[in-house]
C-alpha cells in the first residue's frame, strides 16, 4: 500500500517546531498525530524546559493519549519534522501508531549537532518487526530550514 502524506499535517507540526528558535524550550523538532483527517494533537520539543524524555513525538503521543483516553492510538499517523530517535520510535511503536511521516533525518540533525544515536527507523522497524508503515522525506528541505535557522542562533543550546 502506497502512502499517501497530507501536507498540511506536516506543516502543523514545521509550525510547531518553528516556535522553539525564539522561545528555546527546546531544538527545531516538531510532530503532529492525526486519526482520519482529524488532528489530535501537536506538540514540539520541550527538552530544555522539561527533562530529556520530552521530544516532540513524546509530547505529542502524551498529548493524543489524555485527549482519546487510551494508550492504544492504532489508526493514527504521526507526522514528525525529523526521523525519531530510537526512544521516539519504541514510543511511537508500543502506542499502535500505524504510520509515521518525517521530514529530514537523523542524519540531518547530527549534521548541525545533536547528539542523535545513528540508528534508522528502517533498522529500528526491522529489529523489531513492527508492522509501522515509514515514509520519509515528506518536506525535507522546509524541514532542513528549520535546521539551518537553528544553527544560526547564538543562543541555542545542543543536547
Amino acid at each position: 500500500m502506497k502512502i499517501k502524506p497530507n501536507a498540511e499535517f506536516m506543516r502543523l507540526a514545521l509550525r510547531e517546531a518553528q516556535k522553539n528558535l525564539s522561545d528555546m524550550r527546546g531544538g527545531p523538532f516538531g510532530a503532529c498525530i492525526v486519526k482520519g483527517n482529524k488532528v489530535i494533537a501537536i506538540s514540539r520539543n520541550t527538552v530544555l524546559k522539561q527533562d530529556a524524555t520530552c521530544h516532540a513525538e513524546i509530547n505529542a503521543i502524551r498529548k493524543a493519549s489524555k485527549k482519546l483516553r487510551t494508550y492504544d492510538l492504532s489508526g493514527c499517523w504521526i507526522y514528525s519534522t525529523t526521523e525519531p530517535c530510537p526512544m521516539c520510535f519504541s514510543a511511537i511503536h508500543w502506542s499502535g501508531i500505524n504510520v509515521l511521516v518525517y521530514g529530514n533525518s537523523i542524519a540531518d540533525a547530527k549534521s548541525v549537532g545533536f547528539n542523535e544515536l545513528p540508528i534508522s527507523s528502517d533498522r529500528m522497524k526491522k529489529l523489531g518487526r513492527a508492522k509501522l508503515k515509514i515514509t520519509s522525506g515528506c518536506m525535507r528541505d522546509e524541514a532542513n530550514q528549520l535546521f539551518k535557522k537553528w544553527d544560526r542562533l547564538p543562543n541555542k543550546k545542543l543536547y
